[in-house]
């Protein structure tokens, strides 16, 4: 057995069954490299929570020795924790150009890109940062510049393919690098980490340019009416397209949506999306045109509640109502938890006398991620050792090791692990030893990681059966219970309809005061003891009346 420095540690902060907060950790030795850094949107249970990102404890206890963060794209779930790591320790980023154009804005936000050091990377370049060798190989994916990893050390070499589709026509003409994942296959990978995001669909994912074809029918078929778009404003791909039809269609072009603006300008900035002179309008300027001069492409196609899309379908837009005949397209594939959200934005647009293209009726989305059949050509080209499926919830890491189970690979040789968990190499063999800590950080407002699980249970508490307040008044010289206690109750009833049940209430608790030990005095010994006691009096009441669980907080007031 090779001894404990020859091994190389891989392991997963995030990413791993789940979707989104991708992080994997690749450590030998005395030294840490970070792939991606990624955020989750919060479950419709995380009430009140904004971002949800990995639990950084590990890195932050080994932050001298972490030599870097290597970004494989540009996507939120990929490189929006970037900031939260970086207020805890300090490394450099590498990515490509467009990456780190994306993740300026966010470190800007935050006020730490003057302190960050940051270096752009080239699809076909090498790096040698310590023990590791890391080499950047192009891969299609639906944002410009994606690319996915080879990493070289002495322990075996590893591939992280990022998240990648075979396009054979891409819409900027960067293709897949399969020649050099075939060259990599042929000098030997020891540990495939593969994208497993598309695993349950068969066949092939469809070209980008597909889109651009249903966009270029659809504006042919709209001659009257605007047109608006609402897509991923980092689908750079996308917003080309949409762009090149409206100006083949001498429609103006306005850009809605903070995050759509911002990637739009930097995307024009760095090359990577061309638009004619005087294509842009301001969003202000859509009434110096007729309808069908204008296409307006926006944020919100999952339906967020402050989006530009859903402030439209609300009447709560500043710049755009919506009106009959107005042809809007939502170019995206619902993100898991997004349905409803989605559902109730195009319904309100169909109730204004909107015509809603959306996922279903027309070919108006594809996918960024590979199929079943382009893993298996990519696990042909790699043939690797061993394998470990990441990016996907539970069901995505099992169908994909079937897949390669049945590719040929050695169930013994395939890993499905979960965040925490770590796989050892040595050269030889691979195995999961140990675990380090794994979680999440809930971002709510500026607070980071102040809201917990207890926190949210009490929010769910709220939500499900609201909350009733019992004001107990003592005087402080005598201990002696001034009045009746008094009850407030917001989100448990319309008290005016419930006279009745509060004065109960309030006599309930009235009564267990007057009872033993307490006979209408308070010493002010025990202020828990006492709460603890109105507490328990009054939920058994309120449930046996109502049926309900509010949650109930004692308030003691001395005079």
């Amino acid at each position: 057995m090779a001894s404990k420095k020859n091994k190389l540690k891989v392991f997963a902060l995030g990413g791993l069954q789940e979707i989104g907060k991708n992080l994997t950790v690749f450590e030998y030795g005395a030294e840490i490299i970070i792939v991606d850094c990624g955020i989750a949107f919060p479950e419709d249970d995380m009430l009140g929570i904004d971002l949800v990102i990995p639990d950084f404890t590990y890195l932050v206890n080994n932050k001298n020795r972490v030599r870097g963060v290597f970004l494989t794209h540009g996507h939120e779930d990929h490189i929006g924790a970037v900031p939260y790591l970086l207020r805890e320790l300090d490394c450099p980023i590498y990515a490509t150009r467009l990456t780190l154009g994306l993740l300026d804005i966010k470190l800007k936000e935050h006020r730490l890109s003057d302190r960050v050091k940051t270096q752009c990377i080239k699809p076909g370049q090498k790096l040698k940062i310590g023990a590791f060798e890391i080499e950047f190989i192009a891969v299609t994916h639906s944002i410009c510049d994606s690319v996915a990893l080879a990493i070289k050390t002495p322990a075996g070499m590893c591939v992280h393919t990022g998240d990648f589709k075979i396009d054979h026509t891409p819409v900027h003409g960067n293709h897949i690098d399969l020649q050099r994942f075939a060259e990599l296959g042929r000098a030997g990978v020891d540990l495939l980490l593969c994208d497993s995001t598309n695993v349950e669909a068969s066949g092939y994912t469809m070209s980008e340019r597909r889109v651009g074809a249903v966009f270029k029918g659809i504006f042919d078929e709209c001659l009257k009416h605007r047109i608006m778009v609402a897509t991923f404003s980092s689908n750079i791909h996308r917003i080309q397209q949409i762009i090149d039809c409206a100006v083949a269609h001498k429609r103006k072009v306005a850009i809605v949506g903070r995050s759509m603006l911002n990637t739009v300008k930097v995307a024009q900035e760095l090359g990577y999306l061309s638009v004619p002179k005087r294509a842009l309008i301001d969003i202000t300027e859509i009434g110096n045109f007729t309808d069908g001069q204008i296409c307006i492409i926006t944020t919100g196609s999952q339906g967020e509640t402050m989006s530009a899309l859903s402030r439209m379908a609300w009447s709560d837009h500043r710049q755009v109502e919506i009106k009959p005949g107005d042809k809007i397209i939502i170019s995206a594939s619902s993100i898991p938890g997004n349905e409803k959200a989605i559902s109730k934005v195009i319904d309100e647009l169909f109730k204004k006398g909107a015509d809603v293209i959306y996922e279903g009726l027309a070919d108006i989305h594809v996918s960024g991620h590979a199929k079943r059949e382009e893993l298996k050509m990519m696990h042909a080209l790699i043939a690797p050792k061993f394998f470990m499926p990441v990016h996907g919830d539970f069901r995505h890491l099992k169908m994909h090791q079937n897949l390669a189970i049945e590719l040929g690979m050695d169930k013994k040789n395939t890993f499905v692990v979960s965040n925490g968990e770590v796989l050892e190499l040595n050269g030889k063999e691979a195995r999961v030893n140990g675990h380090v800590p794994s979680g999440v950080v809930f971002v709510d407002g500026l607070g980071v990681g102040d809201v917990g699980s207890v926190v949210l249970r009490d929010r769910r508490r709220l939500s499900q059966d609201g909350l009733v307040v019992v004001i107990c008044t003592y005087d402080m010289a005598t201990g002696e219970l001034v009045h009746a206690p008094d009850i407030i109750s917001r989100g448990f009833v319309y008290v005016k309809e419930s006279e009745d049940l509060m004065e109960d209430a309030r006599k309930n608790v009235d009564n267990m005061l007057h009872r033993a030990p307490y006979h209408g005095r308070f010493d002010g010994q025990d202020y828990n003891h006492l709460k603890n006691d109105i507490r328990d009096s009054l939920n058994e009441f309120v449930w046996q009346k109502t049926k309900r669980r509010p949650m109930i907080l004692p308030v003691i007031v001395e005079v």
